[in-house]
């Protein structure tokens, strides 16, 4: 569900080819659950476009490569290679926070999905260090902040959606052209827009209060965002379809998910969601069919007239 998708995977290719780079020979090591804890490395012009040797362009464009083919895991693994190199490499860090994330999630055991969310929070902090304003590794960062955020508790939960914030908005503010990162902010601007009153209070009291800029109105503008710039991932669809049913608005997400479920599939992942699509649509559309038979019913007057009736002739 998360991570990058063909716009994401198709501008990483694009900087490999504007850096030179060329299609190298297939790689499938094997990827490790979680990568090693490595210090920060100081901010250099090292890893930049342009500045890579012919070697590490070709496995940069052999990676990019292999997550067009939804290969992740290999992906994965050629960036980790890139690293070994260059562990200041900008790219390799930022997309191997991305990859660890997509991997990660796909594990049901909670032990592996926290191995690989820490470890896309270790790269996402590399590249962070690299560049704090870069709309990519704000983005890495609030996508693994926001996927270790489903395993804490309650009060450690509410604590990264408040360090979220941050990286939300700079994601968007740098790259306004990356759909994955309006997803993330809506996703985080819709959760926020609806604390219940004890989260509230949490907030208030050890948090510095409920961070500004979550609202229903946001997240569904982000929502919509996400699908202008990629009308092709099934998950923004049903992300914003769930909000509109959420809010009364059953017709729009009916028009949505049907839109979604016509969608190709290319992986597991897609698939489920288009399956969660299919099962939700009948459901809205019986409440949105609900809702114009409500609306074309006529009013009835005070005395049982019905609204917009000629007045009773007058008795003779």
């Amino acid at each position: 569900m998360w991570g990058g998708g063909p716009k994401l995977a198709g501008w990483v290719a694009g900087a490999v080819l504007a850096a030179g780079g060329g299609p190298a020979a297939a790689q499938a090591p094997a990827v490790p659950p979680a990568a090693p804890p490595v210090a920060r490395p100081a901010a250099s012009p090292a890893g930049q476009r342009g500045e890579d040797a012919p070697a590490v362009r070709q496995q940069l464009f052999e990676a990019a490569r292999l997550v067009n083919r939804f290969k992740d895991s290999e992906a994965l693994a050629v960036y980790q290679d890139v690293l070994k190199t260059n562990p200041a490499h900008y790219l390799a860090l930022w997309q191997a926070a991305v990859l660890s994330v997509k991997i990660g999630a796909r594990y049901s055991d909670e032990t592996r999905k926290t191995a690989y969310f820490n470890a896309a929070a270790r790269y996402a902090d590399r590249a962070l260090a690299l560049r704090p304003e870069g709309g990519e590794s704000n983005y890495a960062a609030a996508l693994a902040l926001f996927s270790q955020a489903g395993l804490y508790r309650s009060g450690s939960r509410m604590a990264a959606f408040r360090d979220l914030r941050s990286y939300v908005f700079l994601a968007v503010a740098h790259r306004p052209d990356l759909p994955e990162a309006w997803q993330l902010r809506g996703r985080w601007q819709y959760r926020v827009g609806h604390y219940n009153v004890l989260e509230r209070i949490y907030s208030k009291i050890f948090l510095g209060g409920v961070p500004p800029g979550g609202s229903v109105d946001s997240a569904l503008h982000s929502l919509e965002t996400a699908i202008r710039l990629d009308s092709s991932r099934v998950s923004f669809y049903y992300d914003l379809a769930r909000m509109y049913r959420y809010q009364g608005r059953p017709q729009s997400a009916v028009a949505l998910l049907r839109k979604a479920v016509r969608l190709p599939t290319f992986t597991g992942e897609d698939l489920s969601i288009n399956r969660l699509c299919e099962q939700l649509l009948p459901a809205v559309e019986r409440t949105a069919a609900h809702r114009a038979r409500q609306q074309a019913r006529p009013q009835r007057r005070p005395g049982g007239a019905a609204a917009g009736a000629p007045p009773p002739a007058p008795a003779p």
